[in-house]
């Protein structure tokens, strides 16, 4: 059998050059890496600068550290040790780095020190330089919102009811322990009665139970009042004092981790099945412009419906205007959202509840036939008549605050006679009495108002588009980034990643929309080459040739 002759291509390890390539040479022109280096250059990043202090040994510089973390971001890379070993291995990070070697340690305090509260500076500037070269609209945005679960442990919650709970039982002890001290030594007691048992302070529990003790002292006290008596000096102060500090904690929320204090409980879709788990997480809010960020925050509150106020005053906040158009989904439709950006000259394309139940024409009753909205109002009249044509006249008005301190007001209406209706039992399920419901007069004037934008030809654009420019973000943070959870722990230090994600993210967006040239891959001039070597080595040994300033003029060669 003859065997064909088989050739490879030199391979020598230890083969020596006699001018050595830069790490400039050996990355390709359209690398994203590139596009990192050339735009965190051209920011503004004097905040960050500012909160060096000065003194001391020399810092590794703020600029070159945030184009390490970006591109890290960038690269799925996030724990602070293998963004170190990145800067000591590979060969992009070494180039950005300039060959310098922060450890993990200098990389994870500039990452939570650093840019604590610069980040967003850091973010904005980006999005503006993208503006500014006509590739972002910041008058229009898509928002939309997901939960992204904590760096927490999903067994440590403590819930608000149970606080309530717990709390109230303890003063439900103490006060029947006073009452029975009250019978059996009421001189004893005489005119130290605590003036509320409802909000006593741990210290003032520690008062009355010393009172109690020292009433009971000679008294002869059943086996229920000596054991109660006992676990109340043992620890009802501390109980209370401990309840009184997870209610501070838990501020407004209805839940938080005990290893993430600031994340809150909620209700996650995990599988492909979508069975919903209740993890610790954050809400995260996005805006976008053709699948760029253009603006995010973080909320403790799993709701929608609170987050779009603050979620634009921080748009303003960045760029000193508020967009012109604002499309969101029906978990934005509030009337304290349509009465802001009805107040602010905002376009609001944003769908309430019942939008798509409304457009949906069909033949069969449905339970939506004996909806509010579907009930025929009389303005002359003030009423509302019910699916059998029976007026439904004006009982009162209420006032409701929101988690928001905004106020609405509540119209009531009630029907006149609802028994022996053929339909009572689908229209007024409660039964027991004439069927009452609620309206408020001003959010359906701003339905009207949306129900209009929809429907418009812009607005029909605008629904078909925002699924396909907002959503995707969140596949690409956690599907192709792998980020289904913080690595870091707090509001802020959360927030500072969710700006590095948005930053790389933005920045790898920007790689798709420029043009780079197709010959610049495969060509290049060797007269600059040439030029750089003699350079390189006239400054190594301190000599001037007179080639590096009449280069040889040679044609452009294929280095393929």
């Amino acid at each position: 059998m003859k065997h064909k002759n088989k050739k490879f291509k030199p391979y020598q390890q230890n083969q020596m050059m006699a001018l050595p390539p830069t790490f400039d040479e050996l990355i390709d022109r359209n690398h994203p890496v590139r596009i990192v280096n050339q735009v965190i250059d051209e920011i503004d990043i004097d905040p960050l600068i500012k909160k060096y202090k000065g003194g001391g040994c020399s810092s590794y510089h703020p600029r070159m550290l945030l184009k390490v973390v970006v591109y890290g971001y960038l690269n799925n890379i996030y724990p602070s040790r293998k963004i170190e070993k990145a800067v000591l291995e590979n060969i992009h990070f070494m180039w950005l780095a300039g060959m310098s070697r922060p450890d993990h340690n200098t990389i994870n305090r500039f990452r939570t020190d650093r840019l604590k509260g610069v980040i967003k500076h850091v973010f904005s500037q980006v999005v503006l330089f993208m503006s500014e070269q006509g590739l972002v609209d910041l008058r229009k945005v898509y928002t939309d919102g997901t939960f992204i679960e904590a760096n927490a442990n999903r067994y440590s919650f403590v819930w608000g009811k149970n606080i309530k709970r717990y709390r109230e039982n303890i003063v439900k002890q103490l006060e029947e322990l006073w009452q029975y001290t009250e019978r059996v030594a009421a001189e004893e007691l005489k005119d130290s009665k605590p003036t509320s048992f409802e909000n006593i302070s741990a210290g003032e529990v520690k008062q009355v139970v010393n009172k109690i003790d020292k009433a009971l002292k000679d008294k002869p006290k059943d086996k229920q009042i000596n054991s109660k008596l006992k676990a109340a000096k043992k620890d009802w102060s501390g109980r209370i004092a401990n309840y009184d500090k997870q209610k501070q904690i838990m501020g407004e929320r209805n839940s938080y981790s005990k290893t993430d204090t600031d994340a809150t409980f909620m209700r996650m879709k995990e599988d492909h099945l979508k069975n919903s788990q209740l993890k610790p997480a954050y809400n995260l809010q996005i805006s976008t412009n053709d699948q760029i960020i253009t603006n995010y925050s973080l909320h403790q509150k799993p709701s929608d419906t609170t987050t779009l106020k603050p979620h634009l005053a921080l748009f303003e906040k960045h760029y000193g205007f508020l967009p012109q158009e604002v499309i969101a989904d029906a978990g934005y439709g509030s009337e304290e959202n349509y009465e802001y950006l009805d107040n602010n000259d905002v376009d609001g394309y944003v769908k309430y509840n019942w939008f798509d139940k409304e457009q949906r024409k069909t033949k069969k009753k449905s339970k939506g036939d004996f909806n509010v909205d579907n009930l025929y109002y009389n303005k002359e009249l003030d009423c509302y008549y019910c699916p059998m044509g029976q007026p439904m006249t004006f009982k009162e008005k209420k006032k409701i605050t929101t988690d928001n301190d905004y106020t609405r007001t509540i119209y009531l209406y009630q029907a006149q006679n609802c028994k022996g209706c053929p339909i009572r039992g689908v229209c007024n399920k409660k039964g027991e009495y004439n069927r009452t419901i609620q309206v408020s007069h001003k959010l359906n004037k701003f339905k009207a108002k949306a129900r209009e934008l929809l429907l418009s030809e812009k607005g029909i654009k605008h629904r078909s588009k925002r699924p396909v420019d907002v959503e995707p973000i969140f596949g690409f943070f956690k599907h192709n980034r792998g980020f289904r959870r913080f690595f870091l722990r707090g509001l802020e230090k959360v927030d500072i990643e969710i700006g590095l994600l948005s930053v790389a993210s933005n920045l790898l967006k920007l790689v798709d929309m420029i043009d780079f040239p197709s010959d610049l891959n495969k060509t290049f001039c060797f007269n600059s080459f040439f030029t750089k070597k003699i350079a390189q080595i006239s400054n190594f040994f301190k000599i001037n040739l007179s080639l590096t300033k009449n280069p040889p003029k040679l044609e452009f060669i294929n280095v393929n």
